[in-house]
């Protein structure tokens, strides 16, 4: 699904964040990415949705190179995007709008669209996500968990293959939280969807990540990856190969050899 190739990256005047940097994603798999402040988790997630471009080596989804956005990736950010001025409905059908003009591309001319089937997925995303009652109101009239879902529906009605979230929750309570992270686990459980999420939390990353890439401050150069048997498990912090592989993460993320 992607393959990352002997990538090098950097930003002006600095040192680069990634150094002939390979690392590999399977189709399905949810994989989490955590690490310090400016170690590069960020950016990333740029390089594989295809807004930013490594200075030598190249990303590839699917065996092509992406030398531009791709319409099967589905990209959510923290602060959620969603536009003020538009209801909850017309920000979560923003993206099958779009199209019509574009085409699924952003390139060629749009085939003929059907709107009893726009607004049928539409429709289908805001009661699957529950936010079919506020469907008429505006974002500064709902919370940041309703907020965070009409992103996620947003986004899940252009049925992408890729699904990269940027610290979807990192500003919401915890049982919000707790919440939407179930959600994302659930509906990644239900459809063929390949997930990439940045976080700063262990916690998180152990209850999201099926593997975990961790990243340290300056150069990355060869990808540190934990498999986590405890992806999904509600309360695994009594057992002690949960606390160890808290452990090791904090170790690494130190810079202590594990």
């Amino acid at each position: 699904m992607i393959k990352v190739d002997r990538i090098t990256f950097r930003y002006e005047k600095h040192l680069p964040l990634f150094q002939d940097f390979t690392w590999q994603v399977s189709r399905g798999q949810t994989w989490v990415i955590i690490g310090p402040s400016g170690c590069g988790k960020s950016t990333m997630l740029y390089l594989l949705a295809g807004l930013q471009h490594p200075e030598r080596g190249e990303v590839l989804i699917n065996e092509k190179p992406i030398p531009a956005p791709r319409p099967e990736t589905g990209l959510i950010l923290q602060d959620y995007g969603l536009l003020p001025w538009s209801t909850v409905r017309d920000n979560v059908a923003l993206g099958l709008n779009l199209r019509q003009f574009y085409g699924p591309d952003g390139k060629h001319a749009p085939k003929d669209t059907n709107p009893a089937e726009q607004n049928s997925a539409v429709n289908l995303w805001l009661e699957r996500l529950g936010i079919g009652e506020i469907a008429d109101k505006f974002p500064g009239q709902i919370s940041g968990g309703q907020r965070q879902r009409t992103a996620i529906a947003r986004t899940l009605v252009l049925t992408p293959d890729l699904l990269l979230m940027d610290e979807p929750f990192a500003s919401l309570d915890a049982p919000t939280r707790e919440d939407l992270q179930q959600l994302v686990r659930t509906i990644s459980a239900e459809r063929p969807l390949t997930t990439v999420m940045v976080t700063h939390t262990i916690e998180e990353a152990l209850y999201l990540g099926e593997r975990i890439l961790v990243l340290k401050n300056g150069v990355n150069t060869v990808p540190y990856i934990l498999d986590n048997p405890f992806a999904g498990q509600l309360s695994p912090r009594s057992e002690k190969d949960y606390q160890q592989l808290t452990d090791r993460i904090r170790e690494e993320l130190k810079g202590i050899p594990a």
